[in-house]
């Protein structure tokens, strides 16, 4: 949420370091509460469709863009009342990063922590998560503008390194919760690989009658098989090495 809270509580400073006045980044700003609504709209509507981790780790990448080529922007046409076009691409921009930002992460950092946990961990995860939460934000109200007037453009280094480390993280190690009911978290904690691309981890619950048969160390089912929803004529099923 670190970026989002810059543009929010620091919005005319950010906006003057390409030259836009206090009064345009403000009417901007209110601009950018609309595009959230709208963003998390978009978010309750594909989240279960889509699943979280390819809005996560593509998510993360389209803000990593925005932060770049707005960093661009600021290095190249700063402070500039002649550059329309440098302010309105940046104003675009941080308007994309804004509508990104609220269909992924900013939902789903309350969400994900939420439904991530086993019962046993589920209180402390989603407190702690808050707690981080919180307290970058803090940290970036403290940290913004002194970094901007510091440093400039710089600074969105920072928020282009913590989206493409982001990106990597969810890639290699978010699970997909898309389907999954509360019940099956312990499982996928306990059972499912810590790295998990390439992973065709199910829980029990999603197994067809066979497979969970086989899973409990049987070595063949002879006769009829129940498997999601249809009946299955099974002679003979071989356990796997």
């Amino acid at each position: 949420m670190t970026g989002v809270s810059a543009i929010q509580y620091f919005s005319p400073q950010i906006y003057a370091q390409i030259g836009i006045s206090t009064s345009q980044s403000l009417l901007f700003n209110g601009v950018n509460a609309i595009i959230a609504f709208a963003g998390t709209s978009v978010c309750i509507l594909v989240i279960d469709r889509i699943g979280r981790r390819p809005l996560e780790i593509y998510g993360a990448g389209l803000m990593c863009i925005t932060f770049l080529i707005n960093a661009i922007l600021i290095k190249e046409f700063p402070t500039s009342a002649a550059n329309t076009g440098a302010h309105w691409g940046f104003v675009a921009l941080t308007w994309i990063f804004n509508f990104v930002f609220f269909v992924t992460s900013g939902p789903m950092s309350w969400a994900i922590p939420a439904e991530l946990f086993g019962t046993a961990l589920r209180m402390k995860g989603v407190s702690v998560g808050a707690m981080t939460s919180f307290a970058f934000n803090t940290m970036i109200g403290q940290v913004t503008p002194i970094a901007i007037s510091a440093i400039g453009w710089k600074f969105y280094v920072v928020f282009i390194v913590c989206n493409f480390v982001n990106g990597l993280v969810f890639w290699a190690f978010l699970p997909e919760t898309k389907g999954l009911s509360l019940e099956d978290m312990d499982e996928l904690f306990y059972e499912s690989p810590t790295f998990v691309p390439g992973s065709k981890w199910v829980p029990n619950s999603h197994l067809d009658e066979d497979a969970r048969k086989i899973a409990a160390g049987e070595d063949y089912v002879d006769g009829v098989v129940t498997g999601k929803g249809k009946v299955v004529e099974v002679e003979h099923i071989e356990r796997p090495a």
